[in-house]
């Protein structure tokens, strides 16, 4: 379950988690992204990362997408934030229709534990329709290693999360790793980051 609260009027959505990691994540991206332009952010919950990054780093179009429902909260931080370079959000369910443009990069954070195993299957075997022939792909995330969880809060998270949906759940590393294998990408960088997460990072 997304880690969300709401705003004052007019209800902007806010996820607190977004304010903790979102410097540790412009770090990583400010590197792997330096000679990215279009950029694909898949499951931009709130749009607060989509602002941050975006101001950070102008020379991205940062381009959301995430299901319906969250639309509207995402137009709102990208209304208030007025940037050039932040269209209008795009609908994408993984199981659905995706967008018809290509990107050079693709970004998603905290999203492959809130998805069942299929849709995490079907989200990389749908990449290859929307990313160019150098694209780079960056997840942010808890993962485990070995089949075992990095730490004890992670073990508790993921037993919270698959208390309240079976399906979902922390993913293995290496389960993750071989279908960005499988579609052409291999891994550049696997960084520790804040509240154990990690930033993996891959090319073609």
């Amino acid at each position: 379950m997304r880690d969300l609260l709401f705003d004052k009027p007019p209800n902007k959505p806010f996820a607190p988690a977004c304010e903790r990691n979102r410097e540790p994540i412009l770090d990583l991206l400010r590197g792997h992204f330096a000679d990215r332009r279009r950029v694909l952010e898949i499951g931009s919950g709130t749009g607060q990362h989509a602002v941050h990054i975006a101001a950070a780093l102008p020379h991205l179009v940062w381009q959301c997408a995430d299901r319906a429902p969250y639309l509207p909260g995402i137009r709102l931080w990208l209304a208030e934030a007025a940037l050039p370079n932040t269209p209008a959000p795009l609908t994408l369910d993984v199981n659905g229709a995706w967008p018809t443009a290509r990107f050079a990069a693709a970004f998603s954070a905290n999203s492959l534990h809130i998805m069942s195993a299929a849709e995490v299957e079907t989200l990389f075997a749908r990449l290859p329709e929307v990313l160019e022939d150098d694209a780079v792909l960056a997840i942010y995330g808890p993962f485990r290693y070995g089949g075992a969880h990095t730490s004890a809060s992670n073990a508790r998270f993921d037993a919270s999360l698959r208390a309240n949906d079976p399906a979902s759940g922390i993913r293995d590393f290496e389960a993750v790793n071989a279908l960005a294998a499988d579609i052409g990408l291999r891994l550049v960088e696997d960084r520790a980051m804040p509240a154990n997460n990690r930033g993996l990072v891959w090319r073609r």
